[in-house]
């Protein structure tokens, strides 16, 4: 069994004993071929929550500075996790993302950009939208909707996959990243909203 599916498993055990978690809508994601799963982002342990709620491999952006961290470093890459620099335009983490998407992999990827301090939803960054518009890959919006407590239930809803045949359509300009951006957060929304008790 590999390092992931060991802390696959661990992380399961651990979200249901002590979070009382409710996945919802796994049905959703695709068996098989290129994923983008956008969520919301409101802890630390969101990476392990959706990755763990998911049937597949979830492979995830990290900043560059825990890959210094030596031990931490090697776990997490074996973790499917990749290096990115925060605040820049990191080519090199734009070429392995693509890259994954064409191999047909899983992206988890936080839209915000940074966890949100009151758990409402913050304002979209065009990452996530760029990655869908360069890619074929099905976009599955992801509600997160805590707070992480112990012994209270924590809810991973996904949602359907995103029409964006409109906006692949087009040229890939501001404008459409704007909107597709726009549309990857309403979809967050609408699911928080739903499932927010």
């Amino acid at each position: 069994m590999t390092l992931y599916r060991i802390f696959y498993r661990l992380f399961r055990f651990l979200f249901a004993v002590f979070f009382r978690w409710q996945v919802i809508g796994v049905e959703h994601i695709p068996k098989e071929g290129a994923v983008i799963l956008c969520a919301n982002h409101i802890s630390l342990l969101d990476p392990p929550l959706v990755g763990s709620g998911c049937n597949r491999v979830v492979h995830f952006m990290a900043k560059e500075e825990l890959f210094r961290i030596p031990v931490f470093s090697a776990l997490i890459t074996q973790f499917g996790a990749f290096p990115v620099k925060r605040g820049a335009g990191d080519r090199s983490a734009i070429r392995t993302t693509l890259k994954l998407l064409e191999e047909g992999k899983i992206l988890g990827i936080f839209p915000e950009g940074t966890r949100s301090r009151t758990g409402e939803l913050g304002k979209g960054m065009p990452g996530a939208a760029m990655f869908a518009l360069k890619s074929d890959a099905a976009v599955i919006p992801v509600a997160i909707i805590g707070p992480y407590r112990l012994f209270r239930p924590v809810k991973l809803v996904f949602g359907r996959p995103i029409d964006l045949s409109a906006q692949r359509a087009g040229r890939t300009d501001s404008e459409t990243l704007k909107e597709t951006t726009e549309l990857i957060m309403q979809r967050i929304k609408e699911l928080m909203d739903q499932y927010t008790s």
